[in-house]
């Protein structure tokens, strides 16, 4: 069985090395006390959700601290093609469950979107608050996956945010049930003339639960996006993201 992994604030581990002694704190260390009910000799891991990893035993407990002493220290780099979850916001918190999936199989980053027809809006007051708490979604679910790395939950953006993202990207794909070419197609054909070595981002955009208004296809798609179809059946925004997320690891070699 794997063990617990908890976060430390990210560089934190930098000079751990087998047989030195890491302190966690804070709410991390209450969690894994009060909650989890970590003992003296249990294993735990420790990351810092930028890819740094310790492997150790802990030796002591209190209720704000945890003391691990490291056995061994591991960093996991970057997949060359990093994959972005584009998730329109919806209503009854299916943009958050689909976050929290697809963190779960393995997404790099999380761009929450007020596409024209997303019932729920980030208003100004609450957006904050609203970010923070998809914030604290995907590193619950990075945990619970076990992960070396949190993924970035960046900046809400609007359909003129989105198109300069699409704009910037070197491929964004617009999954929608009324493309031609299969999501399989369209990343096959990317990835064989992808040059290796290089980092990557492909978008991976999910419309909420009215779909993408034709205009945004259009707008999207002059931007540089292309349309994908993701299966014979129409998923809901929170299924449509994590589907495409597991499909697009194996083809591009993730898994």
């Amino acid at each position: 069985m794997s063990n617990p992994v908890f976060f430390s604030p990210a560089g934190s581990l930098a000079q751990q090395v087998p047989g030195s002694t890491f302190v966690l704190e804070g709410a991390e260390a209450r969690h894994a006390v009060t909650v989890k009910r970590l003992a003296v000799g249990e294993a735990v891991d420790i990351a810092d959700g930028a890819g740094t990893r310790i492997t150790g035993t802990v030796t002591a407990v209190a209720p704000q601290e945890l003391t691990v002493r490291c056995s061994g220290v591991s960093t996991e780099a970057r997949p060359d093609v990093r994959l972005v979850l584009v998730q329109a916001l919806a209503k009854g918190d299916r943009d958050e469950l689909g976050a929290e999936t697809a963190t779960e199989l393995g997404i790099d980053a999380v761009v929450p979107w007020q596409a024209e027809r997303s019932i729920v809006r980030w208003k100004p007051e609450r957006a904050a608050k609203a970010h923070a708490k998809w914030q604290s979604v995907v590193t619950a679910a990075a945990k619970q996956a076990r992960r070396a790395w949190i993924p970035e939950v960046r900046a809400a953006v609007d359909g003129a945010g989105l198109q300069a993202a699409v704009a910037s990207a070197e491929l964004a794909v617009i999954l929608h049930e009324d493309a031609v070419r299969p999501l399989r197609q369209v990343l096959e054909a990317w990835h064989q003339d992808l040059d290796a070595g290089s980092p990557r981002e492909v978008l991976l955009i999910v419309g909420p639960e009215g779909g993408i208004s034709p205009r945004e296809v259009t707008r999207l798609c002059d931007a540089g996006a292309v349309t994908a179809l993701l299966g014979r059946h129409v998923l809901r925004s929170s299924t449509a993201g994590p589907a495409a997320t597991v499909l697009a690891s194996d083809i591009l070699g993730r898994w």
